[in-house]
């Protein structure tokens, strides 16, 4: 354990010396206590993630260490390269970045970087951001590829397009992903995904609604799947400056929706939120937020059936209470309730202190 502390601290020094000369750097630290269960849990695991950022007027390159682990845990504590990527200015008509990254699009259900997990999500390849005034385009490419030549290997590809825009009180959003894997020359995966996101502003502002949906397909072994597709539609008023309250409905087609490696992947224990539900799910909710001073509140109750199961009943209660203790620090209080029909509710709570330079 102490050769590990050693490592880390030599890094980390390496780094922010690096850092010094660095035009930019950011540095943030995580520490959540699972009491999940029985509340005598007490799982505290922490997580510090250092980045640099060097740049000019047409060009950057940005580096991010990610290191993990849990209190009282005597094994290996792993350093792991989270970000790593140049971007560069291509004569003025786009904006070109490649190396490791963490990608954030739409509402999240399709492409987003997991910041719950311990791994989060990251993509190796290059993104081209075009410099157009009628809309934000992006277009990029992932692959992943373990070098050898066994005729066994694995190569894995992604490609998508997003474009969102923006202009006085609406907004859209619209994310196309597509998926290939092969095995020794042939196969074994393909998928697309598309992700729609519509938002409008009413009442001077204090009227808010949206809308998102995601439809995916999927062949795995040349055996087509179902199709998958969700829908969420929902409204936010505005009650005054510190109080809100959102009602909506999510419903999931006959082939339920998911997507790997996303903010809603896990289910309240792998990501902290309600996450993706099964096939054939309604979810009618209402959550209310209510913010002052550096106390912030919410709670959010989520009343779950099914199209074609009347017997099914499945109600997610989620509590969440902030305090911001400074400019650099936050302190968060997160509880939830999972009961299915007549079982005993499944309790989740989690403690998380925030810190930031």
């Amino acid at each position: 354990m102490k050769k590990n502390l050693r490592n880390i601290l030599t890094l980390s020094l390496g780094l922010m010396t690096t850092v010094a000369f660095g035009q930019d750097w950011d540095v943030d630290s995580r520490t959540r206590i699972d009491m999940s269960g029985d509340e005598n849990r007490m799982e505290t695991s922490q997580r510090a993630t250092i980045g640099a950022t060097w740049g000019g007027d047409d060009w950057g390159i940005h580096v991010s260490t990610d290191v993990n682990y849990n209190l009282g845990d005597e094994t290996e504590v792993p350093v792991n390269l989270y970000e790593a990527y140049a971007s560069t200015n291509v004569m003025g008509y786009a904006n070109v970045t490649v190396g490791r990254q963490a990608l954030n699009y739409g509402s999240g259900a399709i492409l987003s970087s997991n910041d719950w997990a311990v791994n989060r999500t990251t993509w190796d390849g290059f993104t081209v951001d075009l410099g157009v005034d009628m809309a934000d385009i992006t277009v990029g490419y992932a692959s992943n590829n373990n070098g050898g030549a066994d005729a066994a290997e694995e190569y894995a590809g992604t490609m998508f397009a997003n474009v969102g825009k923006a202009d006085g009180d609406w907004s859209a959003n619209l994310l196309i992903k597509s998926s290939s894997k092969e095995a020794g020359g042939v196969e074994t995966y393909n998928g697309t995904a598309m992700g729609l996101d519509l938002g409008y502003s009413l009442m001077g502002g204090n009227l808010g609604l949206g809308l998102s949906y995601n439809t995916a397909t999927m062949e795995v072994g040349g055996v087509a799947a179902e199709d998958m597709d969700m829908m969420d539609v929902s409204a936010t008023y505005k009650i005054n400056d510190d109080f809100s309250v959102t009602a909506g409905q999510a419903s999931y087609g006959e082939g339920g929706f998911s997507q790997p490696g996303t903010d809603m992947s896990g289910g309240l224990a792998g990501s902290g939120k309600l996450g993706y539900l099964g096939a054939d799910d309604e979810n009618m909710y209402v959550g209310v937020d209510y913010g002052m001073g550096d106390f912030s509140m919410g709670l959010t109750m989520n009343m779950i059936g099914n199209a074609e199961n009347d017997d099914y009943e499945r109600t997610v209660n989620a509590f969440n209470l902030g305090y911001s203790m400074s400019d650099n620090a936050n302190l968060g209080l997160s509880w939830a309730s999972d009961k299915v029909g007549d079982a005993d509710a499944v309790n989740y709570m989690w403690v998380t202190l925030n810190v930031t330079p």
